[in-house]
């Protein structure tokens, strides 16, 4: 039992029905017995009869009705022609049970009918003969049934407190629920995930609790935006010099002789380098930035990978290595901007062929799986490389986040790639992973939603934040 709110459900439930069960057990322990009732029924039958004897009609009718008052018992006294002698006229429960001696015939199941007795006896002079007819008071019998088993009240309190305790349970847990929602979108990198604080009357510790997480992601949103507008403010004011650092360089090419020729092409390489670096830190500033608005088109997937496989080819001749590329015939479309999407891929694929072993290739596999929202695309690229640690495979995704400072060095990496990779996918409402490879090497797999072919004929270019 997992789930927080069946705990509190079945706990409450389960302690309120005991409470209910033990509550109607010692009511029906402490009500009045019958042989109470029984003592009564023949007292009431001398006493009436007495009243009669000695003062007549009126007499018996001032007994009869301080019973009624005293005792909340309706009682009739009969004789032998069935008449009553009170003359207060009799009900027709009560001639009933005079003629037949049967109960009420409305003896109900969850509110049955008082419980109805009679009683006869012979006058002091034995001439006459009379009939009590005596109808109880309801009592504790209200939710008993039929011979006295309490079973319309155990029904009745059962499900009244199994009503309570679960609004009460889903009370308690509705917020904590909202509260995981929001933990998990703002994992997957939704900063504008709220729980949605609760009314401010309630000042209980999950209302506090859900307040203070509100003003958490609030307070995370604002400080990752201002740093991506540092980002992106830097990475501006750095390209003004490094264009000035292009220009000089190409005069320093004129007027230098053959022996500095090797110095010139380390400070191109690095400026190259620099300058792909604060390219690549604005995209990630505007994939973070959220408020950039990007028009959305139908994008074929299938097309732009085989383009970038051709690009990759080329550069992979130089480590020996190719690029195999599975692309079967069919409609990949899907909705995004092709140029997020392009260098999401580039990225992965570029990786791929940096990392793999020198003289092997590269895989790369296009496929599509249904989900419970349609049908996605499923893009894997496999290398042959040394693989990532376990604990890694999720933080290589990350901003400036090396598996190994030395070989990213080496390899010119600043781990910005694949940041930029999951989050541009992450933008067209698909998901990236990797994993090992059990052979050796990494596969990095992209997931992204296929258009829907009826629904995209008369559909308008969509516009999405970033």
């Amino acid at each position: 039992m997992k789930s927080l709110f069946l705990r509190i459900f079945l706990s409450f439930w389960t302690a309120q029905a005991l409470f209910v069960v033990l509550a109607i057990l010692v009511t029906m322990v402490l009500r009045p017995r019958g042989a109470a009732w029984e003592t009564l029924r023949t007292t009431a039958l001398n006493d009436a009869v007495s009243a009669y004897e000695e003062g007549g009609p009126q007499k018996v009718r001032e007994y009869l009705d301080d019973l009624m008052a005293t005792q909340h018992v309706r009682a009739y006294l009969f004789n032998e022609q069935g008449e009553e002698v009170s003359q207060r006229g009799a009900p027709d429960w009560a001639v009933r049970m005079l003629r037949s001696g049967s109960p009420s015939p409305h003896d109900g199941f969850v509110i049955p009918a008082p419980k109805v007795l009679k009683e006869s006896r012979a006058s002091s002079d034995g001439q006459r003969h009379f009939t009590l007819v005596m109808g109880l008071p309801p009592g504790p019998r209200v939710f008993l049934g039929p011979r006295g088993m309490p079973i319309p009240g155990l029904i009745i309190g059962v499900i009244t407190s199994g009503l309570v305790c679960y609004l009460l349970a889903w009370y308690l847990t509705k917020p904590i629920v909202r509260l995981r929602a929001a933990t998990r979108q703002l994992a997957a990198g939704d900063l504008t995930a709220r729980s949605g604080a609760p009314a401010s009357k309630r000042s209980d510790e999950v209302a506090g609790l859900v307040r203070d997480f509100d003003a958490m992601a609030e307070r995370l949103e604002m400080l990752v935006k201002a740093q991506s507008r540092l980002l992106n403010d830097i990475s501006h004011e750095l390209r003004s010099p490094l264009a000035r650092l292009n220009v000089a360089l190409g005069l320093a090419r004129q007027r230098a002789g053959v022996e500095s020729t090797d110095m010139l092409d380390r400070i191109e390489m690095e400026a190259s380098r620099l300058n792909e670096l604060i390219g690549r830190i604005l995209t990630l500033a505007r994939l973070e930035d959220g408020e950039q608005k990007v028009p959305q088109t139908p994008v074929r997937l299938g097309e732009m990978v085989a383009n970038v496989a051709e690009d990759a080819e080329f550069e992979a001749q130089e480590r020996h290595c190719h690029v195999h590329t599975l692309i079967p015939e069919g409609d990949w479309e899907v909705r995004g901007n092709d140029s997020l999407l392009h260098s999401a891929v580039e990225n992965v694929v570029r990786n791929a062929i940096r990392y793999t072993a020198e003289g092997s290739s590269v895989q790369i596999a296009l496929t599509s799986e249904e989900r419970a929202g349609g049908r996605e695309a499923v893009l894997r690229v496999s290398d042959s490389g040394p693989g990532v640690p376990e604990d890694a495979l999720e933080k290589m995704f990350q901003p400036f986040y090396r598996v190994d400072d030395a070989r990213g060095r080496l390899t010119g990496g600043v781990g910005l790639g694949l940041a930029i990779t999951e989050r541009a996918v992450r933008f067209h409402s698909g998901k990236v992973s990797a994993f090992n490879r059990a052979e050796g090497g990494l596969i990095v797999e992209i997931r992204l939603p296929l258009i829907a072919k009826l629904a995209t004929a008369d559909r308008p270019p969509a516009v999405a934040s970033i």
